[in-house]
């Protein structure tokens, strides 16, 4: 089934459009965002909430105030205690503190500094009970009492519930509050409030539908049979179809619905029964240079770094020229399938067959950097460092004894004899640094020591393709089963240094609701593989024209078969191999110039008219939304460029056989983002997409 087209509203590199929404009198209203990971990552809403915070506190000032949890270390560490501004939300927190439930108020120490209300769950749960009892009179839908995170989420929603229910009888009509949703762990405070007619507009977000991460994880064809679930029935044999009913009542009750990409409305759609409203998709905080080489300085920088990493890893076994290796990577949480990492394993061993038939001097270093369970770091790993370590302190010495002798044989004016400025023990040295560097066995797959080392879906696939990173093998395999750390003593990098260091990042993923991490790419100015199933992948394929031309490579996942994607990823990164040097330092700052798209000043547009639609359907007589009008998040497709410059992977050489040398012609790179804005301008203007079939053409086209 063809995904619907929706419109962008967004161009290039400081050309965006003005949006000409109506301003929502902020001042007369209390927003407030409740989520299960405010102060508390557990996973990608986190960044979500954290990276939206610094646009909503200008917009809205002290009258926004995030929800969640309270967890004391959390607490301690991220949040400065102090008195909330508004009377009325002191006066609300008193009445639950005085019925034996502890509440915290202070500032969330992230950018932005947003206002929190934390809720302690331990504190209330004597109530668990009676509020099991409360849920079951208002929705019918009974919490087994085995389901630890079922239970918490409901004394969260029950104690906001509440909360909101002290607060708007403190604030009478004015301000109007909304209260923003994200999830199904939110969703009891929405049900209970909804269900108690307390007067706040709601605006719900599933990031992600309950069954459908689980339908993926268990290997079904979830896209081609959408329609065909019987979904009461698969959410009771997994055992969630309590969580399934707390998602579901939550959607339908909530006044606006949103989920994060048009691949995850389809599926909504399906799921949950109802179609949602906006589309909100996630953005980031976009730090832009002053100077386009800045980021590129930061590319060479981080990848060095990870040079040294490699020359320790294959110790012994480096007969590949570093000048000539490129570094791929994949990383997220460990989902096999839903991330991709069974097709991209696939699609290596027939990059590994390719790159040696064509006898091709360029060597892929592949890096999964996926947690996994491990008791500790590999001994060979480890010992590969400390070599490296060595041999570069034993360079270090030569090198200082050297200089020495050479620089007072030319303070005489001699030009010293090259066979007598080393004696016999620093020839000696070097052979015992060279001997110190032989291996026996080949360079490990794996930086740990893996629990389920026979079991673990990665291995079992690398022993399948049989890429154990031999001599002959041009693509070779690190799995990191470790989010990475900067104080790590094997990789000490950051993650945000290690992706500027790589050269590609691949996420061919088969359920990715948005995709954070190739959206991160992007504002680094890395290229990304990612899927039409992903939320990232058709953002970028409705918002620009020719995204391989700016180093988005989307792998087809839904309308191909997995041998049909397998081969058109392995074809995408081929054509990647065969770049030379200059043609990746183009395509770089190409896909630089597209983080603008992922910037929340933009996207950030579409909670404010998810609130506006909110507050009209909550309160008619005081908020007024046109629905004859169309949508205010429509506007812009980026058409065709007519003089788009030529995709890089379009314009290789013939022949693998080419040189890395630097090619002799000019390269400004203010002349080609000047190009880009010109190439990448909308002829659009708003109102007019809604009837326009073609949305590449319109009278002002080119």
């Amino acid at each position: 089934m063809p995904l619907s087209r929706s419109l962008s509203m967004t161009s290039l590199s400081g050309l965006l459009s003005q949006w000409e929404e109506d301003e929502l009198p902020v001042e007369d209203l209390l927003l407030f965002e409740v989520s299960w990971e405010v102060t508390n990552k557990v996973g990608g809403i986190y960044t979500v909430i954290q990276t939206k915070a610094k646009i909503t506190v200008d917009e809205w000032g002290e009258n926004y105030y995030m929800m969640g949890p309270y967890f004391e270390h959390n607490f301690k560490t991220q949040v400065e205690g102090c008195e909330p501004p508004n009377p009325a939300i002191r006066k609300a927190m008193d009445a639950l503190i005085n019925n034996g439930c502890q509440v915290h108020f202070g500032r969330w120490l992230i950018e932005g500094s947003p206002y929190v209300v934390l809720f302690d769950i331990g504190s209330a749960a004597w109530n668990l009970d009676r509020w099991k009892g409360d849920l079951w009179q208002t929705s019918h839908i009974g919490l087994p009492y085995h389901d630890r995170e079922a239970n918490d989420s409901l004394i969260l929603g029950s104690l906001i519930a509440w909360f909101f229910k002290e607060l708007t009888d403190q604030l009478g009509d004015k301000p109007s509050v909304i209260g923003h949703f994200h999830e199904w762990q939110a969703g009891p405070g929405l049900i209970l409030s909804r269900s108690r007619k307390i007067p706040i507009a709601t605006v719900f977000t599933t990031h992600a539908t309950l069954l459908g991460r689980y339908l993926c994880a268990g290997n079904a064809d979830f896209y081609n049979n959408l329609d065909k679930f019987n979904v009461d029935k698969e959410a009771g044999e997994r055992q969630i179809y309590h969580r399934y009913c707390l998602e579901r009542a939550a959607v339908h009750c909530s006044h606006v619905f949103t989920t994060v990409s048009q691949i995850t409305a389809v599926e909504a759609n399906h799921m949950l029964h109802r179609r949602p409203d906006v589309v909100t998709p996630n953005g980031l905080n976009v730090k832009k240079f002053s100077a386009m080489h800045e980021f590129q300085n930061l590319h060479s920088t981080s990848k060095m770094r990870i040079q040294e990493f490699v020359r320790g890893h294959f110790y012994g076994h480096l007969d590949f020229n570093l000048e000539k290796t490129l570094f791929f990577f994949i990383a997220g949480r460990y989902e096999f399938s839903n991330k991709g990492a069974d097709i991209f394993l696939e699609s290596l061993s027939r990059l590994n067959y390719l790159l040696r038939v064509h006898k091709d001097d360029v060597t892929v270093v592949v890096f999964f950097i996926m947690p996994a369970k491990t008791n500790n770091f590999n001994v060979e790993s480890l010992k590969g460092q400390a070599v490296r370590k060595q041999l570069w302190d034993t360079a270090h010495t030569v090198k200082e004894k050297f200089g020495k002798k050479l620089y007072d044989a030319l303070l005489k004016g001699q030009i010293p004899d090259m066979n007598t400025i080393l004696d016999r023990d620093d020839f000696t040295i070097m052979k015992r640094a060279i001997f110190a560097t032989q291996r026996h066995s080949l360079p490990p797959v794996t930086t740990h020591n893996m629990l389920d080392d026979s079991t673990d879906p990665i291995l079992s696939n690398v022993r399948r393709i049989n890429l154990f990173n031999s001599r002959t093998d041009r693509v070779k395999i690190i799995f990191h089963p470790e989010f990475l750390s900067s104080t790590s003593p094997l990789l000490p990098m950051d993650y945000e240094d290690f992706v500027r260091g790589c050269n590609l990042g691949v996420f061919p993923s088969y359920y990715e609701p948005w995709g954070y991490t190739p959206g991160e790419c992007t504002v680094m100015g890395i290229p990304s593989v990612t899927t039409n199933l992903s939320g990232f992948g058709c953002f970028m394929e409705e918002h620009v024209s020719d995204p391989t031309a700016y180093g988005i490579y989307i792998v087809d996942r839904r309308f191909r078969s997995a041998d049909e994607s397998c081969n058109q990823l392995t074809q995408f990164m081929f054509s990647f191999c065969q770049q030379s040097r200059r043609q990746r330092i183009i395509q770089r700052n190409r896909t630089e110039r597209l983080s603008d798209l992922l910037d929340w000043r933009y996207l950030g547009r579409y909670y404010v008219h998810s609130r506006h639609l909110a507050l009209s359907r909550a309160f008619p007589d005081k908020f007024k939304v046109d629905p004859m009008a169309p949508l205010k998040t429509d506007g812009f497709r980026f058409p065709r460029p007519y003089s788009v410059p030529p995709s890089p992977s379009a314009s290789i050489h013939s022949t693998p056989h080419h040189s890395d040398v630097e090619d002799d012609e000019d390269y400004d790179e203010d002349e080609e983002a000047e190009k880009d804005r010109l190439n990448i301008k909308s002829p659009f203007v708003l109102g007019s997409v809604g009837n326009n079939e073609n949305p590449g053409q319109s009278g002002d086209s080119h």
